[in-house]
């Protein structure tokens, strides 16, 4: 079964940045669209970014635009996502995900998850 696990998640303050890292292993991760979403408390799930598995594609939710980037490592079956300028807003847990088609926003739609990691942005 495919496993995603994500690392790089902490603490830090508005306007700093972070890097979030996700392996993932026990599927064919060069053929899959990767992702990322992110729930806060009392929040539903919300889609944040995805990526093309030739990675030449990238789509992003509008709160995160120009601030967040996704990029993959197909030789190293990792996804990123290098997060600047955040803000308080952005605290969630992130969830990196696996797909088999383009264009999935809605969580129900997506075919694995990883277990997520915290980011916490205080002002």
């Amino acid at each position: 079964q495919v496993q995603l696990v994500e690392h790089g998640g902490g603490l830090v303050q508005a306007g700093g940045s972070l890097r979030l890292s996700c392996v993932a292993s026990g599927g064919s991760f060069s053929t899959a669209v990767m992702g990322w979403f992110r729930q806060a408390p009392g929040k539903e799930r919300e889609f944040v970014a995805q990526i093309t598995p030739s990675g030449l594609t990238r789509d992003y939710a509008d709160s995160v635009k120009g601030r967040f980037t996704i990029s993959r490592d197909n030789a190293k079956n990792t996804v990123y996502l290098q997060m600047n300028s955040l803000k308080p807003e952005d605290t969630a847990v992130y969830y990196c995900t696996s797909s088999s088609k383009w264009g999935q926003r809605k969580p129900d739609e997506i075919d694995y998850w990883g277990q997520g990691t915290q980011v916490t942005v205080s002002s």
